[in-house]
């Protein structure tokens, strides 16, 4: 019965948690209070579902006990006369309502102003405020919507855990001091936070195909959620191309879930993927949303990236893959995005393209900045290159640097495997 209910409660987080705090901070305006609150409510699920049993409406049951939690919480510090009317809203759920917690319509004139009627989409709007630098409004959002902690975020940055955390703390009293409201901004507005909230939507998607820790690489509940959420965005701003490439691109990855690991877990590579796995329609899609943004002849990086994906997802085999094609596409990314990570992407087409030598100057140049440091990709990427060219010992020394730094078990048994190989190779 415990472990059932641990399982219950760890689903109804993955699935949950976005919406409690969405509903807690749109009905209070506190963002900290919010989260406190659905923290409390996750930890009483343990012990009330272990006594009484998981609820049918897991959300409603939380969003009430999260409620009820802020409600004692304004009264205790008499803050709260505005705030507990506001609140009293939810109290239909105890009178048997039958909707889901967060299924509410806006107000009226509020939806009508922004044309935003998701939840959850409107509130990523409110916390993309330009008051904020861009890193603050992803980084806030993506751990208060996603449930991201402070170490899977600093890791989506590529910074130290305690430096996000004092972007975070930072990020907060500033909104807190400058009395950022949280309402959903007129439509007029909406298009300078949109690179704030595609930033959110890609980071969250990323999270889910890739997870930055834990026992499990893909969370299929946090990719099915940025999908969702950027259809709506995509709707919502149909003149936008980049809106449109980050929904071509997530869709175009998305399509190679099934055959991204084994029937025991285990990872398995895009070159040695079983194709007839990949979603034909999912394919379709994606290419089709990407030509029609293309067409306006504005390419970001959203696209440029989902061209990259486009090139994989409808080669007939690994060998028909266009790496030139890749490659030019890297650079072009490049120019709009410099980023180290950018760069080792384009030295593996390099590498795919014209053969390992070609790029290894490239990793080494990465590799010599340091701007990659602890990241574990970029010893993978130099011990596949050397490997290829017979330089063994060299290749092992790089596996297991990069087998120290991985994060996730379905990483480290991938590269496990490679050490391995390439250790009998000797």
């Amino acid at each position: 019965m415990s472990e059932a209910v641990d399982t219950a409660v760890a689903k109804a987080f993955r699935q949950e948690w976005g919406q409690v705090v969405a509903t807690l901070i749109g009905l209070t305006g506190d963002w900290d209070l919010a989260e406190e609150c659905a923290q409390d409510a996750f930890a009483l699920a343990l012990e009330k579902w272990r006594r009484d049993g998981v609820p049918d409406r897991p959300g409603a049951w939380l969003t009430t006990t999260a409620r009820n939690r802020a409600t004692d919480r304004l009264r205790r510090e008499a803050v709260g006369a505005a705030k507990l009317r506001k609140l009293a809203v939810m109290s239909r759920l105890e009178a048997g309502v039958t909707e889901p917690a967060g299924t509410e319509e806006p107000a009226a004139d509020e939806a009508a102003v922004s044309g935003v009627r998701d939840d959850r989409l409107r509130l990523i709007f409110t916390c993309c405020h330009p008051a904020l630098a861009l890193e603050a409004q992803v980084a806030l959002t993506l751990r208060t919507l996603a449930g991201m902690t402070t170490s899977e975020i600093a890791r989506a940055f590529l910074v130290p855990e305690a430096t996000m955390a004092q972007r975070l703390v930072r990020a907060k009293r500033k909104i807190r001091n400058a009395g950022v409201p949280y309402r959903v901004p007129p439509a007029a507005v909406l298009p300078e936070r949109t690179k704030g909230v595609l930033g959110v939507l890609y980071l969250l998607f990323n999270e889910g195909y890739a997870a930055t820790a834990g026992a499990d690489l893909v969370r299929r509940s946090l990719t099915a959620e940025a999908i969702r959420l950027a259809r709506l965005l995509a709707r919502l701003m149909p003149e936008d191309c980049e809106a449109a490439g980050l929904l071509a691109l997530m869709l175009l990855h998305d399509s190679r879930h099934a055959a991204r690991l084994d029937a025991a877990g285990d990872l398995v590579t895009l070159a040695e993927q079983d194709r007839t796995r990949w979603d034909g329609r999912r394919i379709a899609e994606g290419v089709g949303v990407l030509e029609a943004a293309l067409r306006r002849g504005r390419p970001g990086p959203y696209q440029i990236q989902a061209a990259i994906v486009a090139c994989h997802a409808t080669a007939g085999s690994a060998a028909d893959t266009d790496w030139e094609e890749i490659a030019a596409l890297y650079g072009l990314l490049a120019e709009q995005v410099p980023s180290p990570v950018v760069e080792l992407n384009r030295a593996v087409a390099v590498a795919m393209a014209d053969g390992p030598a070609a790029a290894m100057g490239l990793l080494d140049a990465l590799q010599a900045s340091g701007a990659l440091a602890g990241y574990y990709l970029l010893p993978a990427t130099r011990a596949d290159l050397l490997r290829r060219l017979g330089r063994v010992g060299e290749a092992v020394d790089a596996y297991r640097e990069a087998l120290d730094l991985a994060a996730t078990d379905t990483e480290r048994r991938f590269l496990a495997r490679r050490l391995a190989e390439t250790t009998a190779t000797r």
